[in-house]
């Protein structure tokens, strides 16, 4: 789950459009495209997943702070997902999957299944540990796993949460939505957020077009799993996101292609704090994670011990014969958190200099 930096291409349409027949954003809001970077997800028999964040151009969607999708991969061979309990802090983790199941049991005390179109929060608060297994009968594996970063306020709460929840589809012409965090379009999801969220999986019939209501107040991030989409009649590859800032009301998403798509519609308020990632722990400084690495080293009591693990080795086992993750070394300079750009779209001639100027200087170091 460590972060591997890529520099992704950048698209931005603007109102107005751009020549040719790329995009025609007449009257419509600016989109920014976030690609994603392959990432292996484990040891040698690692499962690929695609990374769109956090990134270089963007770190954070509202509290959104890590964004992967993987599949549909046939694992009936290869073994599927086998991760050994590992630590979390200062986060929520938000499991949703499209086919397949996986077991997750944490050091909360909390085992369940990970089923299609449920989904299954875990509240790290101060630290948690956990496991994630695909079930022997999954075939193929499928999904997308999210991470909330947690406001000061609750990232050191003692409490260790699990959630579960099955939302119902809401229906409209063209196609169906379900809310799996928060609230769209009069559904709502029960689930506990830290900060104002929304998380819902979309799915459009062919040649379907709506126009969605959304929060003006937040930013949007629609990661594409399938279908020819556009958003605001911007084309948004497979397994990018297109982004839009704050201020939109209204949200023109479009399926051009003759097959069913899916998307995951991610949105919040921007996050006001400033955050540092390293490996699967969020905190606010670099002595922090230091210390977070070290007392996972020495099995501390911050993140208890999980019960009940059966991987692919065999009871308490992954397929690798660990019993638990190892912390990788710590890199030899000063972890900084890396400043989120502002709520609007990103784009133009002078930020692309701006970029190419910044990764020259990256390469020459």
């Amino acid at each position: 789950m460590s972060n591997v930096d890529t520099r992704p291409d950048q698209v931005v349409c603007t109102p107005g459009g751009l020549p040719g027949p790329q995009c025609d954003q007449q009257g419509r809001s600016p989109v920014e495209i976030i690609t994603a970077r392959e990432v292996p997800l484990g040891g040698p028999r690692a499962m690929g997943v695609r990374r769109t964040l956090p990134q270089r151009q963007r770190s954070l969607i509202g509290a959104w702070c890590f964004v992967d999708h993987y599949g549909p991969d046939d694992v009936s061979a290869a073994g599927g997902m086998d991760v050994a309990p590992h630590p979390h802090t200062g986060l929520q983790t938000v499991s949703w999957l499209f086919e397949g199941a996986v077991q997750h049991i944490d050091s909360g005390g909390s085992a369940g299944l990970v089923l299609p179109g449920e989904v299954n929060l875990m509240t790290a608060g101060q630290g948690i540990c956990h496991s994630e297994v695909s079930t022997d009968d999954t075939s193929t594996l499928h999904g997308v796993q999210l991470w909330l970063a947690l406001p000061e306020a609750t990232r050191n709460q003692e409490a260790r949460e699990f959630e579960h929840f099955a939302p119902e589809p809401t229906t409209f012409d063209g196609g169906e939505f379900l809310v799996f965090l928060g609230q769209l379009w009069g559904s709502v999801s029960p689930v506990t957020t830290h900060s104002p969220i929304l998380g819902a999986e979309i799915r459009l019939r062919p040649g379907a077009s709506f126009d969605l209501p959304v929060d003006e107040s937040f930013e949007h991030g629609v990661l594409v799993d399938s279908g020819e989409i556009a958003v605001e009649n911007v084309p948004v590859p497979v397994n990018a996101i297109g982004y839009t800032g704050v201020g939109l009301k209204e949200m023109r998403i479009s399926n051009s292609g003759d097959a069913d798509a899916r998307l995951i519609l991610l949105g919040g308020e921007p996050f006001g704090e400033e955050i540092i990632m390293w490996w699967n722990f969020v905190g606010r400084s670099h002595e922090e994670i230091v210390r977070f690495r070290e007392e996972w080293q020495e099995e501390s009591p911050r993140f208890g011990q999980v019960d009940g693990y059966v991987g692919k080795g065999g009871p308490g086992r992954n397929a690798e014969g660990l019993g638990r993750l190892p912390a990788p070394r710590l890199p030899d300079v000063t972890i900084k958190a890396r400043r989120n750009p502002p709520p609007r779209v990103q784009g133009g001639p002078e930020t692309t200099q701006k970029a190419e100027n910044q990764q020259k200087k990256e390469t020459e170091q």
